[in-house]
C-alpha cells in the first residue's frame, strides 16, 4: 500500500430542513389552526481516529464528503428527520488545517478521539411555532440554515517516542529490525526506505516504546534533494533522536565527521526545534572493525564534536549493543515522562 501523509479534502455538512406551512384540514373541524412541523437539523461531519489506519491514502480519490440534509417539516405537526452525521476515519496523529486560512483546527493524538469539523445547519420552524393569542392563523415559517463547509488539509505525523536519523545505508532499517518486530526492507543500496516505518520496542511485559525510521537524508535535503526531508515532519512528536552513523564502511575519519555535520546542517535548516532536541550519536557497523579501532574512532569523534552528545556503539546486523541501547533509551524516556508529569 502506498504511503501518503498529506491530503486535501472538502467537507460539506447537511442543510437544515425547512419549516412547514400547513393548516389542519378535517371534516367537522373548522379553523383547525396551524399544524406545520419543524424541519430536521442537518448532519454534521466528524473526524474519528482509527488505529487500524497508518496512511491517508484513502483520500487520494475520495476528496469531497457531504453529510445528509435534514428533512423538511410536514403537516399534522410532524417534524422532519435529522440528517445523519458523517464520520470520517483518519489515522492516529493526524493534524487538521483549514486549507484556506492555514489555521490549525485540531490534532488527533488519542485513541478513539473525534473532532466535529463541520456542523450541520439548524432546522427551520413550522408555522405552528408562531401561533399566538393575537395570530391564530400564522403563515410564517423559517428556512433551515446551510451546513458549514470548508476545505481541509490533513497532515499525518506519526506518533513515536524515538526517531532515527542518518544518511542512506547508515543501518536505520537494520537497527529497527534488530530491536522490534518491524520488518522494513533492507538492502545494500541507498534509499531502500521509501516511507516511514514504525517499530514497537518491548522492554518487558509492561514497558515499551515506539521507534520511527524515515528515509535517509542527503546533502541539500532541506532544499528538496532526496526523500528524507519530506518525512522529517514525522519526527516532530518524538522525544529523542538517534543519529545513526556508519563507522565501518569508510576508513577516513574526515568523511565520517563530514557526514555527521551534513545531517546536522540539514536538520537545522529544516527546523531549529528538531535540531535542539535531545539527540544521541549511535555508531553502527562496529562489526567491520576490531575493538581497538572502534575505541579510537569513538574517542576521535568525541574530541572533534566536542563531546556534547552521548555516543553509543552498536552493530545492528548482529545485534551487538542494541539491547543495551534500548534499555538506556527506556530509562531516559521514563525520566522525561516523570519530569513532565505523565510518568507511570
Amino acid at each position: 500500500m502506498k504511503f501518503v501523509d498529506e491530503a486535501t479534502i472538502r467537507v460539506e455538512a447537511g442543510q437544515g430542513g425547512h419549516g412547514c406551512l400547513s393548516f389542519r384540514r378535517e371534516k367537522y373541524v373548522p379553523r383547525g389552526g396551524p399544524d406545520g412541523g419543524d424541519g430536521g437539523n442537518g448532519g454534521s461531519i466528524c473526524l474519528v481516529v482509527d488505529e487500524g489506519l497508518n496512511t491517508l491514502v484513502d483520500f487520494r480519490h475520495a476528496r469531497v464528503f457531504r453529510a445528509q440534509n435534514g428533512q423538511a417539516g410536514m403537516g399534522k405537526d410532524c417534524y422532519g428527520k435529522k440528517g445523519e452525521d458523517l464520520y470520517i476515519r483518519v489515522p492516529l496523529g493526524t493534524l487538521i488545517f483549514d486549507d484556506d486560512t492555514n489555521e490549525l483546527i485540531g490534532d488527533l493524538v488519542h485513541k478513539d478521539q473525534h473532532l466535529v469539523i463541520a456542523r450541520g445547519g439548524v432546522r427551520g420552524l413550522g408555522n405552528a411555532r408562531f401561533k399566538s393569542s393575537t395570530n391564530r392563523a400564522p403563515r410564517k415559517t423559517t428556512k433551515g440554515t446551510p451546513g458549514e463547509s470548508r476545505n481541509l488539509r490533513l497532515e499525518l505525523q506519526v506518533l513515536a517516542d524515538v526517531g532515527l536519523l542518518g544518511l542512506p545505508n547508515a543501518g536505520k532499517s537494520t537497527f529497527i529490525r534488530a530491536v522490534s518486530a518491524a520488518r522494513p526492507k533492507v538492502a545494500d543500496y541507498p534509499f531502500t526506505t521509501l516511507y516511514p516505518n514504525l517499530g514497537v520496542v518491548r522492554i518487558d511485559e509492561d514497558h515499551e516504546f515506539v521507534v520511527a525510521d524515515i528515509p535517509g537524508l542527503i546533502t541539500g535535503a532541506a532544499q528538496g534533494a532526496g526523500l528524507g526531508v519530506q518525512f522529517l515532519r514525522h519526527l516532530a512528536r518524538t522525544h529523542l533522536l538517534l543519529h545513526l552513523i556508519d563507522i565501518g564502511t569508510d576508513p577516513r575519519m574526515d568523511v565520517i565527521i563530514e557526514n555527521i555535520h551534513a545531517i546536522e546542517t540539514e536538520l537545522q535548516a529544516y527546523a531549529e526545534t528538531l535540531f535542539r532536541r535531545e539527540r544521541w550519536f549511535v555508531l553502527n557497523k562496529a562489526d567491520l572493525l576490531d575493538n581497538a579501532e572502534v575505541e579510537n574512532r569513538v574517542q576521535e569523534i568525541r574530541q572533534r564534536l566536542g563531546g556534547k552528545r552521548p555516543i553509543h556503539v552498536i552493530s545492528a546486523i548482529n545485534g551487538r549493543g542494541c539491547r543495551d541501547l534500548t534499555y538506556k533509551i527506556h530509562h531516559w524516556l521514563q525520566g522525561e515522562r516523570r519530569e513532565h508529569g505523565d510518568g507511570e
